[in-house]
């Protein structure tokens, strides 16, 4: 063999990859891998989260144990593009969580599979959520005026520190969540394969949802329960309420009907300076105990503190974070968030600092009614001398798909 013949072959494989790479994927090789999954696709958790419904999974899910937020760029050429683009993520979530073995192909192919799962891939309760940012509605695609009513870049709020940052905004928005790491990974890494012509990975952050210790809601990296006071996102008319997009009410597009505006915010928490904070301290500003997660007016996680009892703060303070959150009003019902927080881990900055914080993730009807009212009333508590917001953005997370006839965004591409 030439010394020269291994790099060419290396060369000619990349070059007919990112030329023989579509947007689309043949439906056969998806309806083959489908076909192979109804044994739960060996997942050993035994976990399959369907992903068909008039709303996505990965919304009202309980969290999983991993996460990635992942933002791409589009570059689909033209609308046709774009829609084939869709179409693909589609199938592409239809098979992953589901499970399966992938298409059989000859040693010469290219594999259908990166095979970082085995030889069968296992659904281990993925979720895949797609959401589009404000960006995508411009004149590239011909949507400009068919986007979401509240639809916008996120905003610099008080306390952020976004100067500089690389990880905001986006045209579409993946969250993965699963209960290993490594089928997350995988995920991306198989929708990034099939969609390379049509969106380009922009910016990702990866999470994991801690286990209960010793019981209830997990810890974030301040060592309080996070999440406790969510709404009961089980309940039809609180999800229609304060989740569910309403279609053609509001402002809003028809096609919006059945979606939900996603936030996305990489919080980061100084913790080495948090650890010289008195108990106390710590405790007056967030508003609970640390031990048991009750708030300081209640003995258990789940108590309800009884504000309207304590007017002027003396159990739990004017300012302290679940009191300025969620004030618990009747002014202040339709306000509510659905938080799916997980928390991360990035090592150490430059200055050997620990990288640690929150992938805050809220889903919720009207991002301005109710996740920048609460951002409002949390400008300048006493928390934000120990986190720091570094990134994230805007999305909506579109409709669901009802059957295997429709895709993600096809009515709002109709």
């Amino acid at each position: 063999m030439s010394p020269t013949a291994e790099p060419l072959r290396r060369r000619s494989f990349l070059r007919g990859a990112a030329l023989g790479t579509a947007v689309g994927v043949g439906a056969l090789g998806v309806e083959r891998a489908a076909a192979a999954s109804s044994d739960g696709g060996g997942n050993p958790a035994g976990r399959r989260i369907p992903f068909e419904g008039p709303h996505q999974a990965g919304i009202t899910t309980p969290p999983q144990a991993a996460v990635t937020f992942a933002s791409f760029n589009a570059t689909a050429p033209d609308r046709a593009a774009l829609r084939e683009l869709f179409r693909t993520i589609t199938e592409r979530i239809r098979f992953l969580t589901a499970g399966g073995a992938p298409p059989d192909v000859s040693v010469a192919s290219v594999p259908a599979d990166s095979a970082t799962l085995g030889p069968t891939v296992p659904s281990d309760g993925l979720t895949v959520t797609v959401g589009v940012g404000s960006s995508l509605f411009d004149a590239r695609y011909g949507l400009a005026g068919r986007g979401p009513a509240r639809l916008k870049p996120m905003p610099v709020f008080p306390n952020d520190h976004l100067a500089g940052s690389t990880e905001l905004h986006g045209d579409l928005s993946i969250q993965l969540c699963a209960d290993s790491r490594d089928t997350v990974m995988h995920a991306l890494r198989d929708l990034a394969k099939h969609t390379r012509s049509g969106m380009q990975l922009n910016w990702k952050a990866d999470g994991f949802h801690a286990a209960p210790r010793p019981t209830g809601a997990q810890r974030n990296q301040l060592g309080f329960k996070d999440g406790i006071a969510n709404p009961d996102a089980a309940d039809e008319a609180v999800a229609d309420g304060l989740i569910w997009t309403r279609g053609g009410a509001g402002g809003e597009p028809a096609w919006t009907q059945g979606g939900s505006y996603q936030v996305v915010r990489i919080i980061r928490m100084l913790v080495e300076f948090w650890d010289r904070v008195s108990l106390h301290e710590q405790e007056t500003m967030i508003g609970r105990r640390r031990d048991t997660g009750a708030p300081l007016d209640g003995n258990r996680e789940t108590d309800i503190p009884d504000y309207a009892a304590d007017p002027q703060g003396i159990a739990v303070p004017m300012t302290a974070h679940i009191r300025l959150a969620n004030p618990r009003t009747r002014a202040t019902a339709a306000q509510q968030i659905l938080r799916r927080g997980y928390n991360y881990d990035r090592g150490l900055d430059g200055n050997g600092n620990l990288d640690v914080g929150l992938l805050f993730c809220s889903y919720q009807q009207d991002v301005v009614r109710q996740f920048e009212a609460v951002q409002a009333r949390l400008a300048d508590e006493p928390l934000v001398d120990y986190v720091r917001p570094t990134g994230g953005g805007y999305f909506f997370a579109l409709p669901g798909v009802r059957d295997r006839s429709d895709f993600l965004g096809a009515t709002m591409l109709s």
